[in-house]
């Protein structure tokens, strides 16, 4: 509603009561009031009390006698002229954000509204202070933020497990803990349990056991869950007359417990030739930087990804050399690591420190998974960046949302929810749209949205718009 078209009730007899409104003003309903002259000169000043009964602007009292436009930091000096303006044609003014400043450099927001007493009389402004506004806004744009790192993180170090989850040829699964049934297999459990993948996901591991060892399998499930340490034990399949190992590791999980269980025959057969082939898939044409050990740590492969990140021009240079050479991990260092990787069969987004060739010190996140053939064992590391990934958009994400955290008081709530909205899904859109290469459809899988929503902008996503 525009406040020139309303006409302003008759407060003239109110006017000789200003000083006693600004009190009632500032007790009841806001907090600071002031009165002022036709010339915005303050007259009367009128605070609450904060806390341990300080006024909100110690120094305010001082204010009486000099003009109001003298009082606010100078980018706001032009609102205080159309606040009088407004006051002086229509009798009252709507809500506008001034800012005083304080003698260590600091200010003060508050959001004025005034009202004229009477066709001659004073100007009644009483303002709101705004910095809980502000803390709020503050810890809006710090959350974003924290949702946005997290949830890149997840979708990063889900794409790691993933890989190595695929090429590992131990067959792998994941068990929801509660209900023992798979919610997820790779390729090699699918060849182990000789079942498609859709009659193994959904179904209880111990039905593929034979019906002798499927107590022990859920012992095992309950000790595990209960000690968060990982076990095996041996079993047999329905479909091998050959035993086999079982190892259960407990995974945190979204909402529920996971375990992740590796299951390898006695005397699975394998060569050398065999395991090559897997390191080869492993490495070629992934764009994640991928290195693969032997059991102890020594290096037998590297892919470009991960000789750039690095900074080194061969893989000749990183076979034969220890892990130690380039990665710092807390909580017991590598060797601790690979033991629990070679005990477990798995690590995911493990902390730690990568020290390349020219010096530079990187946060990276280390997954890992354990890759045998037959007697043969090595570890296949997946390397994942932990630098401020869309830093550059997020910074723009938070000065668009600042400038629009200007407009309170300028646009309605539901408005502004639905600017802030628009501004964070686009943010999310060009980030998918970043890390899938700028193509729609690989965007569209990242967000878990429809590739119109991501490709229905002509030349892709338009950028932030700019802080005024």
């Amino acid at each position: 509603m525009n406040p020139s078209n309303l006409s302003a009730p008759d407060l003239g007899p109110l006017s000789p009561w200003a000083p006693e409104l600004a009190q009632a003003f500032v007790t009841l309903a806001s907090d600071i009031a002031l009165v002022m002259d036709e010339q915005g000169v303050i007259r009367t000043v009128a605070q609450g009390r904060h806390g341990s009964d300080e006024a909100m602007l110690p120094g305010a009292r001082s204010w009486v006698g000099r003009r109001w436009v003298d009082t606010v930091s100078p980018d706001t000096r032009a609102k205080v002229d159309q606040l009088l303006t407004e006051v002086a044609r229509t009798g009252l003014a709507r809500r506008r954000e001034l800012s005083h400043p304080l003698d260590e450099g600091a200010s003060v927001a508050v959001a004025y509204t005034a009202v004229r007493l009477g066709q001659d009389g004073p100007v009644l402004a009483v303002g709101r202070d705004l910095r809980a506004i502000g803390a709020i806004q503050q810890r809006f744009l710090e959350a974003q933020r924290d949702m946005e790192r997290g949830y890149w993180q997840a979708r990063q170090a889900e794409a790691r497990h993933r890989l190595l989850h695929q090429v590992a040829s131990d067959a792998v699964l994941l068990i929801d803990a509660a209900e023992r049934r798979i919610t997820e297999a790779n390729a090699a459990a699918i060849d182990l349990f000789g079942t498609p993948a859709e009659h193994l996901v959904g179904h209880a591991l111990s039905g593929f056991l034979l019906q002798t060892h499927r107590q022990a399998f859920d012992d095992l499930a309950v000790t595990v869950l209960h000690t968060a340490q990982a076990a095996e034990i041996r079993i047999r399949l329905i479909n091998h007359s050959t035993p086999a190992s079982l190892a259960l590791t407990p995974l945190p999980g979204e909402g529920r417990a996971l375990l992740l269980a590796r299951v390898r025959l006695a005397e699975q057969p394998g060569t050398a030739a065999q395991l090559h082939q897997t390191l080869a898939r492993l490495g070629d044409g992934v764009a994640e930087a991928v290195l693969v050990t032997d059991s102890a740590g020594h290096a037998l492969m590297a892919n470009a990804a991960l000789l750039r990140l690095l900074n080194l021009g061969d893989e000749r240079d990183v076979k034969g050399r220890h892990l130690a050479d380039w990665f710092e991990v807390a909580g017991g260092g590598l060797d601790a690591l690979i033991r629990r990787v070679r005990r477990s069969g798995m690590a995911v987004r493990e902390p730690a420190r990568l020290l390349a060739a020219d010096a530079r010190a990187l946060p990276v996140e280390l997954s890992a998974s354990l890759l045998a053939e037959g007697d043969m064992e090595c570890i296949g590391w997946s390397v994942g960046r932990l630098g401020p990934a869309g830093a550059a958009s997020g910074e723009a994400l938070q000065s668009a949302l600042t400038a629009l955290a200007g407009q309170v008081g300028e646009l309605p709530l539901p408005e502004l929810m639905r600017e802030a909205a628009s501004l964070i899904e686009r943010h999310f859109i060009g980030l998918a749209l970043e890390r899938a290469h700028e193509d729609p459809a690989a965007a569209a899988r990242l967000l878990g949205v429809s590739e119109q929503r991501i490709g229905g902008l002509p030349g892709g996503v338009p950028p932030l718009p700019e802080t005024p």
